[in-house]
Parts: C-alpha cells; structure tokens; sequence
C-alpha cells in the first residue's frame, strides 16, 4: 500500500508542474495560425526568475518573423543571453533560439538552435513544445517554461514597460 501512495505522490507532484506547458506530439496536425494572432507578446518585458531580473524584448511581425532577446542579470552580473525569434511558414509557428554567456559565446554548437513547435492557441495562452505564453493582461505576460528533461516547469512574470 505504502509504494501506492509514492507512486500517487510522484504523478500527483509531476502533473502540478506541468499543468502550464504541453508536449508536442509527432504526426498531430496543428490549427493554421499567423504571427498576427501572436502579436501581442510584442515589446519590451521585464521581470525576476532564477534568483535575478530578466528582460526580453519582442520585435513586431515583420518578413514572416518576429525576433527576440533575452538577459539574465544577477548581482548586477550578466549570467546569459537568448537570442531568437518565431517565424511564420506553411500557416504554422517555429519558436527558434540560441543560447549566450556573459561574454556572447554561444552554448549551442554553430548551426543548431533549441526548437519549439507551435502546438495551439487555446484562449490567452499560446502553446509550442513545452514552452507556453500566457496574455495576463496589456501589461502583464507570463511564460512557462519545461526545464531538466521534462521535471520542472518554471514561471517567468513579465509586466510591460
């Protein structure tokens, strides 16, 4: 009885992390869907995770894209950068980004990119693979994201500035 209540206990904590995000599963078809119906995560974003401040910044639809960069900053100190951005193909979404230390040396080997595939939007959340912006509301954003391998999603609250 008692590895019945671990195994409870293990799902029961597994699903409370994941109840944000989504995984992306192959052969599933996606709704056709425009950067226009994604625009609103456009501007200048600020907020705190991982023990600092982070800022990202959303260019507007423009050439079938929309860029972004990203900072950590903690005690003052740059920790890393993203740089990255969503491109419209074949009525779907990509979500691409690179990963950067403090001096802009590159975490990912020269041509890969970490990927995201648009799964949906679903009221004010638009999901990719394990990667979800939320619209909280004009001003106020969160995404979540799926970190360690699918163990633990973690809550960025951004407010508009």
């Amino acid at each position: 009885m008692r590895f019945l209540y671990i195994i409870f206990f293990y799902f029961s904590v597994f699903s409370l992390q994941a109840q944000n995000t989504l995984k992306y599963q192959e052969g599933n078809t996606t709704p056709n869907v425009s950067l226009q119906d994604i625009s609103w995560i456009s501007g200048y974003w600020t907020g705190e995770a991982f023990g600092g401040q982070v800022e990202e910044i959303w260019s507007n639809p423009l050439g079938n894209s929309m860029m972004f960069s990203f900072k950590l900053v903690v005690d003052h100190k740059v920790k890393f950068y993203e740089l990255g951005g969503i491109t419209e193909k074949d009525n779907t979404l990509l979500l691409q980004l690179k990963h950067f230390d403090s001096e802009f040396r590159g975490w990912e080997e020269k041509e890969e990119t970490v990927d995201f595939k648009f799964i949906k939007i679903e009221g004010n959340k638009i999901y990719f693979d394990q990667f979800t912006f939320e619209k909280v509301s004009a001003t106020q954003m969160n995404i979540y994201i799926m970190l360690d391998n699918h163990k633990e999603e973690v809550k960025f609250v951004y407010h508009k500035q």
